[in-house]
């Protein structure tokens, strides 16, 4: 396993709509393994391939969901099939570090895609699960969660998303960087 670079915003991988994965192999479990170390290096609860510089429909999460427990998800092809109810809740992304704010997603969701092993599944989540969950598939269709957000905010972002696009990344933003406060990773 290895620590990958996270691509930043501004570079136009993030803006790609991954392709669909034709088969789910050795080497798709080796980005696999290797998207998870990164999520964890980078403290991030969340990962998309294309965050790593590749455009293929993969994501993992990692995210707490009560006390000591944490839902650990590696998605092949993920598709939302439903959404219900409505939450707003600040998001932060390891693309686009340093900045956080308040996005309005579904607050139930429920994904079909595949398992690491080729396996059909379907997971039914809910609150941060589902928050991170539509943000890395998202992130797959080549949405970004400032997008989300209204022009009025995203220009108040404009100067801190140019100086990012111009590889002016904040200090701490790293596999080394230790987790600020209020910043919850990749959602």
């Amino acid at each position: 396993m290895s620590v990958l670079p996270v691509r930043i915003y501004g570079d136009p991988v993030l803006r790609e709509k991954a392709d669909p994965v034709a088969a789910v192999d050795d080497s798709l479990r080796a980005l696999i393994a290797d998207m998870r170390e990164t999520m964890k290096a980078y403290n991030g609860v969340g990962l998309a391939a294309n965050q790593v510089g590749v455009a293929r429909r993969v994501l993992v999460v990692d995210v707490p969901v009560d006390e000591g427990q944490r839902a650990c998800y590696a998605i092949v092809n993920p598709v939302i099939v439903s959404r219900s109810g409505s939450e707003t809740g600040e998001e932060g992304c390891l693309s686009i570090p340093g900045i956080l704010d308040d996005v309005t997603r579904a607050f139930r969701v429920r994904v079909h895609g595949l398992d690491e092993w080729g396996t059909p599944i379907e997971i039914e989540a809910e609150d941060y699960l589902a928050r991170a969950l539509q943000h890395e598939v998202d992130h797959l269709d080549g949405v970004l969660f400032v997008d989300r957000l209204s022009l009025l905010k995203r220009q108040f972002l404009r100067r801190a998303l140019d100086a990012l696009a111009r590889g002016e990344v904040p200090e701490g933003h790293g596999p080394a960087a230790t987790d600020a406060p209020g910043r919850r990773g990749d959602r």
